[in-house]
């Protein structure tokens, strides 16, 4: 069971299922909307999830055309993405998941626009844009 919630604490999640791909965003929005070098996201199935509570505290917020955001109403924290691209999966932001739940091996998306003044100093795979 992976658990999560938002920084105040009103809102609460759980998923009964496991974390099925995790990446680094570095995109320009994801930098923006996460106030950090990049964003850090962990692939759960749609059908796993679940508010344990203050699900009526959250918010969504268009980010393209692709993609909703949910963040909490009161705090602010980014809890995940929902992708009309892959419907049948949800994006947690990784900074709201509690404990060290197992993770796939991850990598960096988006790297043609990250941030000048950040290095990438690991040894995970790097892509341009949207991995294949």
């Amino acid at each position: 069971m992976i658990n999560g919630n938002c920084e105040c604490g009103r809102v609460r999640y759980g998923v009964d299922g496991e974390i099925t791909d995790f990446s680094h965003c570095h995109c320009s929005q994801c930098r923006r909307l996460h106030g950090a070098a990049y964003a850090t996201f962990a692939e759960v199935a749609k059908e796993r999830f679940r508010y344990v509570s203050g699900a009526d505290r959250i918010r969504t917020y268009a980010s393209s055309e692709f993609n909703d955001r949910a963040f909490c109403g009161e705090c602010g924290s980014a809890i995940l993405v929902a992708s009309h691209r892959h419907p049948d999966y949800l994006y947690l932001s990784m900074s709201t998941v509690s404990g060290n739940p197992p993770c796939p091996r991850g990598y960096h998306q988006y790297v043609d626009s990250k941030a000048p003044w950040h290095e990438i100093t690991d040894d995970l795979e790097q892509y341009a844009a949207e991995p294949p």
